[in-house]
């Protein structure tokens, strides 16, 4: 019985255009043996919570550029809890001040990953997360 490939949702979140990011992570999970569900640009943390839910994913990854990740990454942790989501990790990435990333992880983020963060760190995290052992 083979194991099931671990699926991740990668969302871009508010009116940041900049993708490019998250694409890059998208082909490295993909690549990792992940099923990757990309939502592409603008989405709002209610359609992010509702593609989490139908997609039925282990992780879901915020691409945050705008600096809007103190009112979106709450909201979207907020809908993901109400839909039923808790066990789901959710990840940052992007440009997150130090100070912000102690307030992220309160509030349940399990990773935040800045600019030149090595896809395999964030694979290594993944897999991490999915063994039962934490990152």
């Amino acid at each position: 019985m083979s194991k099931q490939a671990v699926r991740v949702l990668i969302a871009k979140p508010g009116l940041d255009g900049h993708d490019r990011g998250a694409k890059v992570i998208a082909r490295a999970l993909r690549d990792a043996g992940m099923e990757v569900i990309y939502t592409g640009l603008r989405q709002t943390p209610e359609m992010i919570a509702e593609a989490a839910l139908q997609e039925d994913v282990d992780v879901v990854g915020l691409s945050i550029l705008s600096g809007a990740h103190m009112a979106l990454v709450p909201r979207v942790r907020e809908l993901m809890d109400a839909n039923g989501l808790r066990d789901v990790a959710l990840l940052v990435g992007g440009i997150i001040p130090d100070d912000d990333i102690v307030t992220l992880k309160a509030m349940g983020v399990s990773g935040v990953f800045g600019p030149g963060t090595s896809t395999e760190d964030i694979v290594k995290h993944i897999r991490a997360l999915q063994s039962g052992q934490g990152a």
